[in-house]
């Protein structure tokens, strides 16, 4: 999948995945997507809560061995 911008956030804990997610988002324009690279399993509901409060759009979530990928597409800002 085409991402403008990659975080890593691999070894971390929550709130950290989340925390390293905003900073991304914030390095990319509306209706970009942003990769997210995680291995915190409670990540997957974190996210999924994290984009259903601020807007932006889970793309995609795919989980490899215990590497979660996450696409998030930046919400259009009004």
């Amino acid at each position: 999948m085409h991402y403008d911008y990659e975080v890593d956030a691999t070894g971390l804990k929550c709130p950290l995945p989340i925390l390293r997610c905003k900073k991304g988002l914030n390095e990319i324009k509306s209706d970009e997507v942003l990769k997210i690279i995680a291995t915190d399993p409670g990540s997957k509901k974190d996210f999924d809560a994290f984009c259903r409060q601020t807007g932006h759009e889970l793309l995609s979530l795919q989980d490899e061995n215990g590497v979660i990928t996450f696409f998030i597409k930046k919400r259009r800002l009004s």
